[in-house]
């Protein structure tokens, strides 16, 4: 079925007793539309002042200087391209909720850097959407992770609709049909593969495609 908003916060609000705080996965291949979902999400949930935050998987970034060293800069956004201790720990701090504030990095896209302590997770916060591609991945490091999850959604894309979404957003940063379906075989559709075939089951499928 296609994302329900109001029943998708009716569900996370439910599972969040006792002013305690929840960890929300929300996952999906590249162009799944997981951020346009967290997003919803996040304002759907009253956002900031109602105790939500957006936490991206995508802020664990190794830098471009260890893939150079590495030889992994042409993958870059593969599962052995992220800082998945660094993550783990993170995760681990915020279902601790000790009562102090955390601080997350974020992605800049702009930049293609990670900037490191760029969000702030105060206790306050008590409904976290951990938003990205291998949350679920069923191969080391990444199995550590699914258990520190009160929830896990999982958004569904037919991967000729993926190719697609994939492909455009290569020709909206201005290359040509041609490097820009380049672009797309050679490591964005792999990766979109492995999360779709090689994820654990979710709690929640919804169909995006």
């Amino acid at each position: 079925m296609t994302p329900d908003i109001d029943a998708l916060a009716s569900r996370i609000r439910a599972r969040q007793t006792d002013d305690q705080r929840i960890l929300v996965a929300i996952v999906g291949a590249p162009a799944s539309g997981k951020s346009t979902l967290s997003d919803r999400l996040y304002h759907h949930l009253g956002g900031d002042k109602a105790g939500a935050a957006v936490v991206p998987m995508d802020g664990f970034h190794f830098d471009d200087g260890i893939l150079k060293e590495r030889d992994l800069l042409p993958l870059k956004g593969a599962p052995n391209t992220f800082d998945v201790g660094g993550l783990k720990r993170t995760l681990m701090a915020l279902r601790e909720d000790g009562g102090e504030d955390i601080y997350v990095p974020l992605f800049d896209r702009e930049l293609e850097i990670s900037r490191g302590s760029a969000r702030m997770i105060a206790p306050r916060h008590k409904i976290i959407l951990v938003e990205g591609n291998y949350l679920l991945l069923d191969q080391a490091p990444w199995d550590q992770l699914r258990d520190l999850f009160d929830l896990s959604v999982f958004l569904a894309v037919p991967e000729d609709v993926l190719r697609v979404r994939l492909i455009n957003r290569w020709r909206s940063f201005g290359f040509d049909d041609a490097t820009a379906t380049q672009k797309a075989a050679a490591n964005d559709l792999p990766n979109a593969a492995t999360v779709i075939h090689k994820s654990r089951q979710s709690d929640i499928t919804f169909k995006n495609g």
